[in-house]
């Protein structure tokens, strides 16, 4: 049921961190893999890891905020891989503040990445995968939003508000694929906090705002509102991207998953 051989994926953000995770589960599961990404050094690098472990893969470099950079990464990977089944819309941002001191520029740039880049990927996956598109065979696309749509948590205000949009958007998405026959499934993921690099620099940016008194209390007391007892792995996240990108959740669209070990409940 989670065998992805002969799937063709497209992981925004893939060049690094849990788009890195989600590629290289991807491509474990059977699927070839295009990283796309602006970091062209890091996407190179990990689209040849992904090929010295046996994996079909390529990078292509894609700012998710320009539509015509999409026309052409979709375009790129078509080619690359022979078609397209899944794209993972990963890429985000995550820059801190509190409300009273809100950055009108913090909040544009939020907005550009984690919302316009996702509804691009979106619309690009559509037109790609539905009948008559160029790949037409139908997929998934998987939307990363955050358990930060779901839970009050200070500091993180623009953050959150992108994110819960990434949900809204992906339902509405999945009613459109599914009312005008595009055989496409839309999903997303609500991660919870992993240590990461943009997860640490999250904790940091904590006693940075006055909020906690270190880093580590901070990520305490997330571990503390967590029923499972931990932070988040990039695996967790990886293998719940998997499940929806594959036919264990071909009656599934339209869901927020959760994967914060009960943090959002």
């Amino acid at each position: 049921m989670y065998d992805l051989n002969g799937r063709k994926a497209l992981v925004t953000g893939g060049a690094r961190g849990l788009g890195q995770g989600m590629a290289e589960a991807l491509a474990k599961a059977g699927a070839s893999v295009v990283i796309a990404d602006t970091a062209e050094d890091l996407g190179k690098a990990a689209a040849d890891s992904l090929k010295d472990a046996g994996a079909t893969a390529a990078f292509v470099p894609l700012d998710v905020t320009d539509d015509a950079n999409w026309e052409a990464a979709i375009t790129a990977t078509i080619g690359e891989l022979g078609g397209l089944d899944i794209v993972v819309n990963n890429a985000g941002v995550e820059l801190s503040g509190l409300v009273v001191d809100l950055d009108p520029a913090d909040i544009r740039k939020m907005l550009e990445i984690n919302v316009l880049g996702t509804a691009l990927g979106v619309k690009h996956a559509f037109r790609a995968m539905r009948p008559g598109g160029p790949a037409g065979s139908g997929g998934s696309v998987v939307n990363i939003s955050s358990v930060a749509a779901t839970i009050p948590f200070p500091g993180i205000a623009g953050y959150s508000a992108t994110k819960s949009a990434v949900d809204r958007l992906t339902r509405v998405a999945a009613m459109e694929a599914g009312k005008l026959g595009y055989g496409v499934r839309v999903n997303c993921v609500y991660p919870g906090l992993v240590p990461t690099e943009m997860g640490m620099k999250l904790a940091a940016d904590m006693v940075t705002l006055g909020l906690w008194p270190s880093a580590e209390a901070a990520v305490g007391d997330v571990i503390g509102l967590t029923p499972l007892g931990r932070l988040g792995e990039v695996g967790d996240m990886a293998d719940a991207v998997v499940f929806l990108a594959s036919d264990a959740a071909k009656f599934i669209t339209g869901i927020g998953l959760p994967v914060d070990g009960g943090m959002g409940m």
